[in-house]
């Protein structure tokens, strides 16, 4: 997916995909299951991806594929997002951007084959090329080993304990672990990403967007209490109907894209002021590139887990020079907004 010019808003929708085709050699955009990571090199560990809440490591929600045009540097280009899924933190959450020039050590420099390989059976890769190996729960970076047998890698105590109760009659047999792996009942489940260009917003919700007056630009003035609160139950009203309005046409997006746009609030509540948004450390702004929608929530079964995950719209911020990394993974910015009760 390219990069749009800041007047663009793509949508994504979920669909459901082979495999194959949700593999990293594919440069997939997709929910859910294993993070397909772009770069080999310089993947977040444990400690970067744990959940800044609770430490508990996190559960892939999502990744999408956003090149820059004009950028050698960023031909390819990474959004991965983690979400936590204990309940008491509900949605503890890290993104990650990755970029690659077109000739890399990763990739060809021609583009894949649309075709199927000849295996595209349910085996999980958990070591790369590079010789790392991921985590037989999560599919993230995994330093730590089976101390009894050595093969099974994982990447926290948490996912070792996890997985003993499959692990346990393989980690007796000589010889290597056998591809599948288990339904730990912890990743979410995995689509693929279809994005298509919106069309262009009624004239009436363009409106509304224009009256909608800032969060405290209402002066400092005295009013009666049931007045104000009334005036504050009209405007969270007016956001509210103009959130739903902009996403009539195309009910079931997942996401919404446009770096450098504005994003679409669903509340006039918790709506970050730029200074809420901290800088790059390379020193530039970071600016918007896209939200998840709530309607994400519907395909996670989140509940059916016995993990509750929830938000009214998870805005991403990255930088907006995209500043170079090497082959490293740079953590972004992530703002939650919950949907409030007048909403």
């Amino acid at each position: 997916m390219a990069a749009p010019m800041a007047a663009l808003v793509e949508l994504g929708f979920a669909e459901g995909a082979p495999v194959w085709r949700l593999r990293s050699a594919l440069f997939p955009s997709k929910v859910g299951g294993r993070p397909a990571g772009l770069g080999e090199a310089g993947l977040p560990g444990p400690a970067a991806l744990s959940c800044p809440r609770c430490g508990r490591p996190p559960a892939f929600l999502l990744q999408l594929y956003a090149p820059l045009p004009g950028r050698a540097d960023a031909f390819h280009r990474g959004l991965f997002l983690f979400c936590c899924r204990d309940p008491s933190c509900c949605a503890g959450l890290r993104v990650f951007r990755n970029q690659l020039p077109r000739k890399n050590d990763f990739y060809s420099y021609e583009p894949p084959s649309e075709e199927p390989p000849p295996e595209t059976g349910e085996s999980v890769c958990l070591q790369l090329k590079s010789g790392a190996h991921l985590c037989r729960v999560c599919g993230c970076l995994a330093p730590k080993t089976c101390s009894r047998c050595h093969r099974a890698h994982y990447c926290s105590k948490e996912h070792q304990t996890l997985d003993w109760r499959w692990h346990r009659q393989a980690c007796a047999r000589a010889g290597d672990l056998e591809d599948t792996v288990p339904d730990h009942n912890f990743l979410f489940p995995e689509y693929e990403i279809v994005i298509g260009a919106e069309d262009e917003a009624p004239p009436e919700v363009l409106e509304e967007e224009d009256d909608v007056e800032p969060i405290g630009s209402m002066g400092e003035a005295f009013e009666d209490e049931l007045e104000s609160m009334a005036k504050h139950e009209s405007r969270e009203d007016k956001i509210f109907q103009k959130f739903k309005k902009q996403i009539a046409l195309e009910p079931e997006q997942i996401l919404r894209y446009g770096r450098g746009a504005a994003p679409v609030w669903i509340s006039g509540e918790n709506v970050p002021q730029e200074k809420d948004i901290p800088n790059c450390p390379c020193g530039a702004k970071r600016i918007f590139e896209f939200q998840v929608m709530p309607q994400l929530l519907n395909l996670l079964k989140a509940d059916s887990l016995g993990t509750s995950v929830d938000w009214g719209v998870l805005a991403i911020f990255t930088c907006a020079d995209s500043c170079a990394l090497g082959t490293g993974y740079a953590e972004e910015f992530v703002w939650k907004q919950d949907v409030t009760d007048t909403a």
